[in-house]
């Protein structure tokens, strides 16, 4: 198909989709998303693998002129029109990339939705790891669990970039893609707390990353890949990476269509390729190759999965101008970018700053080391204007949104420390931490329906 078939990529179409938790009057996880559905019916919401999570699937757009503000507009008036049927089921929305007031026994077994395929995959995954699953993360402090369930991983909510390419353009945006994991975290980190504890900036990485392993330790000592991983490679190709799917990975879903890819094209069709497709959205990069077909042509994308949902609805789509933005400049680049970077030092990077957020160090190709926020304010940024320019995005908006990303840069302040620097001072003012952490949840979620950016939030 990558030979013989024109691919659809007249237009760089982009998509949205955003995982958001549910609470309830006490900040606390509420396990209401089947009943708010019906309350809301709409092909743009659906279950995700918790009882307390949502997604939204915005339709793609193109992001040239006005774009990027309509997506912001439609956002703010479907999450508007959430709030309320949410009350109706006593619970409320939270844009937030761990929810701070989860505790394990809200990621069991039980909570996860009724989708027969949630259950599937659990019982899949957990019958090839032959054992409970180890979480253990180290970072500003320690946490550690055995959990008998994928569970945890309803932990973790997303906003995950679609950006539609051609297959000659695809192996450039990804490798651009995987280059800028660590700025994108750097400047959006949003999820410093899990299970109560202090972690990682950016702890969404290591919980998803562990609660979705099917390796038993003596396979992690043989060195078998995991399923959620950076990668190990530039690619030259799509093929590469779907070639990566079939040889490291055996398939977890016993589920098959009656298609025939080969019978299809011979007859002058366009296969779905629904195994290919399944396949894929089990393992987990941070960056996917996605095949679809739509309107009766295929076409590829790229799905950036790096970023944690909010703060607000104005943080994720300045998120969304700078990924956009920066891939675009550097996928066209005459000498790219991932020719003078090692893939190992993308991928420390990548660590350095999922660990560290607005503080992380890592290297950049004719910078050397420092700092991504300064790296950002004094090469990158200038790069994503000139990206934006060239998808045609209005300069008003292109200039509105990645101000945003400048003054994040500029004052250190992201999702996550606006969170430590509040609990912080709870703590200080004598809550302990759960008290803390619902107190900051609260107010958190009342500066985030204002739609005011992160970096201006008061810390009263």
């Amino acid at each position: 198909m990558l030979d013989e078939l024109r691919f659809d990529a007249d237009r760089p179409l982009t998509g949205l989709e955003i995982e958001l938790n549910l609470v309830d009057g006490e900040s606390n996880p509420a396990m209401k998303n089947a009943e708010i559905l019906r309350y809301m019916a709409s092909p743009m919401l659906q279950t995700e693998l918790g009882q307390f999570n949502l997604e939204i699937n915005v339709p793609p757009r193109l992001i040239a002129e006005d774009g990027l503000a309509l997506y912001e507009e439609g956002l703010r008036t479907t999450l508007a029109q959430l709030e309320e049927r949410a009350a109706k089921a006593d619970a409320a929305v939270a844009l937030i990339g761990i929810l701070p007031t989860l505790q394990p026994e809200h990621t069991v077994l039980e909570n996860l939705s009724a989708n027969p395929r949630y259950r599937l995959l659990n019982s899949q995954i957990m019958n090839e790891r032959g054992e409970n699953m180890e979480i253990d993360i180290r970072g500003v402090e320690r946490f550690t669990t055995t959990m008998d369930s994928i569970a945890p991983e309803a932990a973790c909510t997303s906003i995950q970039f679609h950006l539609q390419v051609s297959p000659e353009q695809f192996p450039a945006y990804w490798n651009a893609s995987q280059a800028i994991t660590a700025i994108q975290l750097a400047v959006g980190s949003n999820s410093p707390y899990a299970f109560g504890h202090r972690l990682w900036s950016e702890t969404r990485i290591a919980l998803f990353t562990q609660a979705t392993d099917v390796r038993p330790e003596e396979l992690r000592v043989q060195g078998v890949r995991p399923r959620v991983w950076f990668g190990e490679r530039w690619v030259t190709s799509i093929f590469d990476l779907f070639e990566e799917n079939v040889r490291y990975f055996p398939p977890l879903l016993p589920l098959m269509e009656a298609e025939d890819p080969l019978e299809v094209l011979r007859s002058g069709g366009i296969p779905r390729l629904g195994e290919l497709r399944l396949h894929n959205g089990t393992v987990y990069r941070w960056n996917r190759p996605v095949y679809d077909v739509m309107d009766g042509r295929p076409h590829l994308r790229v799905e950036n999965r790096v970023l944690p949902a909010g703060p607000t609805v104005v943080d994720m789509m300045a998120n969304a101008a700078l990924y956009y933005g920066l891939v675009r400049t550097l996928a066209e680049e005459d000498r790219p970018v991932w020719t003078k970077l090692p893939f190992t030092a993308a991928e420390q990077n990548f660590y350095s700053a999922a660990r560290r957020g607005i503080e992380a160090v890592g290297q950049w190709p004719g910078a050397g080391e420092g700092r991504f926020s300064e790296l950002l304010l004094n090469r990158l940024l200038p790069l994503a204007y000139e990206g934006l320019d060239r998808f045609g995005v209005d300069p008003g908006i292109r200039d509105r949104l990645l101000g945003i990303i400048e003054r994040r840069c500029a004052l250190r302040r992201t999702g996550a420390t606006w969170q430590t620097a509040m609990v912080n001072k709870l703590e200080k003012g004598g809550l302990d931490r759960p008290a803390a952490l619902r107190e900051m949840l609260t107010r958190y979620r009342r500066y985030s329906q204002a739609n005011a950016p992160v970096h201006t939030w008061p810390l009263e």
